[in-house]
């Protein structure tokens, strides 16, 4: 039952992570009023603040935008949206310099200059870091502090989504959220989408638990398209030591030269200096392979980085040390684990969406940028940058009518949400199968008949239905009964009006 409703006469933007925040400072910068909805308190609960490798930009003589583009599209491998990349690209230096401008303190050269890193997939260094492995949540703290500065900008920090709301033309109007065990409703002229991804969906996951997607299926729900779900990036250095969600051992690592065993010391992908580095589908799966077949998977450092863990990588060094190990005399137990959710709500760079009314920034969003398989560490850069866009956009909508009411999805039991992430791991993870997805489904539609219309579960289907769809194996997902890419490159779109999935022609 609805208990109350509240008139917020400005821009609505649900989620607070990089960019939620970067919409709300420059909707706030364009004369709206801003009010921010997110679950937990500031910096937590997030996946912006537990990036570890850094902001990609080309920020040196060697590099450009248009090799950064370049770059960006082959890990992509077919499915990137060249322009929407090349702008992103653009956008490089000046939203570093942005974020420095916040407060960001990223390490700096010898020569005062950024101080950038080499990771996988990238053709030249270019990735700004913030003490080694520390960028996510120094950028996210800056930016945080700038957004509690700004009188425009109001966040409650104990508002959980629950529904969109839209009004008798279909345009999205608000949305019904829970504070305090009430349910508020709660309208706005425009609604920013930036509710991360959905890594809480899978057993084995780098993110937030508490991100399960919902945001995806609310949008979908309300009229949005949804773009490529079955993208999900696999990390392959996930560290293996119990705990969930996993703790990350970042890419920079193998940058530096750390380089990836089984049990008996043989290297996983061969002997060449830059084996490693190949895109993170490529490594993730011989990870994956590698623990299947009994032969464990681990991340060797202790040569490339050795006694100088504890300065150089600080966030690695302690969450191995909070497990027990000690990454300066053994290697780090890893597996492949949920990192990033390429695939989810169609919008362009301004952030809109096939729904009237509703904006999506960050990774709950689908802007063509990575395609079937996202570069390292361009996500911050599409969060602060794209954000930015989104929030100018967003503050220039009008508004619509009075809404109807919105539909209330039920919440899953901890066993059924159990049973759904051990499914999604096993089924929908790194290797897919028809089989295997066709038994996810059908878990699917049981714990359907108990918790009818939840929006997880829709999720979940949504992700399922697009892999079982693809019968090729292109970036982030690999069938192992169709193992090679169709010679076209071809979307996945989905929408409520067009229920059939459709694999269309890459642009």
């Amino acid at each position: 039952m609805i208990m109350n409703r509240i008139r917020h006469d400005g821009v609505l933007i649900v989620g607070a992570g990089l960019a939620g925040l970067s919409a709300a400072l420059e909707a706030a910068r364009a004369g709206a009023s801003v009010l921010a909805v997110t679950p937990e308190p500031l910096l937590s609960g997030c996946s912006s603040a537990w990036a570890q490798g850094g902001i990609a930009a080309a920020l040196t003589v060697q590099d450009s935008a248009e090799l950064h583009a370049a770059d960006t599209a082959a890990a992509g491998a077919g499915l990137v949206d060249a322009d929407a990349a090349l702008r992103l690209t653009q956008a490089g230096r000046a939203t570093v310099q942005w974020l420095t401008s916040l407060g960001a303190p990223f390490d700096r050269d010898g020569r005062g200059g950024f101080a950038v890193s080499l990771e996988a997939a990238h053709s030249v260094a270019r990735v700004a870091r913030v003490g080694g492995d520390g960028a996510g949540r120094a950028i996210l703290s800056a930016v945080a502090a700038a957004v509690r500065a700004q009188p425009l900008v109001e966040v409650w920090e104990d508002g959980s989504l629950k529904g969109l709301l839209k009004d008798p033309t279909g345009r999205v109007v608000g949305a019904a959220v829970t504070r305090d065990g009430r349910l508020v409703e709660v309208t706005a002229r425009a609604v920013v989408l930036a509710t991360g991804g959905a890594g809480g969906l899978f057993a084995a996951t780098t993110t937030p638990a508490a991100l399960k997607g919902e945001g995806m299926a609310l949008a979908y729900e309300a009229g949005a398209e949804i773009l490529d779900p079955e993208f999900v990036q696999f990390h392959p250095t996930a560290m293996d030591v119990g705990l969930d969600p996993a703790p990350l051992a970042t890419e920079a690592l193998r940058g530096e030269g750390a380089r990836l065993v089984d049990g008996e010391g043989r290297l996983l992908l061969g002997e060449a200096e830059d084996a490693d580095l190949q895109p993170r589908d490529v490594v993730a799966r011989a990870v994956h392979r590698a623990r299947i077949e009994g032969r464990g998977a681990f991340l060797d450092a202790r040569r490339a980085v050795g006694r100088e863990f504890p300065q150089a990588f600080p966030a690695v060094f302690a969450a191995c040390m909070r497990s027990g190990l000690d990454p300066r005399v053994s290697p780090i137990p890893v597996m492949a684990a949920c990192h990033y959710h390429m695939g989810g709500i169609a919008a362009d760079a301004d952030g809109r969406t096939a729904a009237p009314g509703l904006f999506a920034v960050g990774e709950c969003a689908a802007t063509g940028v990575h395609g079937a398989n996202r570069l390292a560490s361009n996500s911050l850069l599409e969060a602060a940058a794209f954000g930015r866009r989104a929030g100018m956009a967003a503050a220039r909508e009008t508004g619509g009518e009075v809404p109807l009411p919105a539909r209330i999805g039920p919440e899953l039991s901890s066993a059924d949400l159990q049973a759904l992430r051990e499914a999604m791991t096993l089924h929908v993870g790194v290797e897919r199968t028809r089989a295997g997805l066709e038994r996810l489904l059908s878990l699917i539609a049981r714990i359907e008949t108990r918790a009818p219309g939840a929006p997880v579960l829709s999720a979940a289907s949504l992700i399922a239905q697009g892999a079982l769809a693809r019968e090729e194996s292109r970036g982030g997902h690999y069938r192992a009964d169709f193992p090679d890419a169709d010679v076209e490159a071809r979307h996945t779109r989905m929408q409520v009006a067009h229920p059939v999935r459709v694999l269309e022609a890459a642009e």
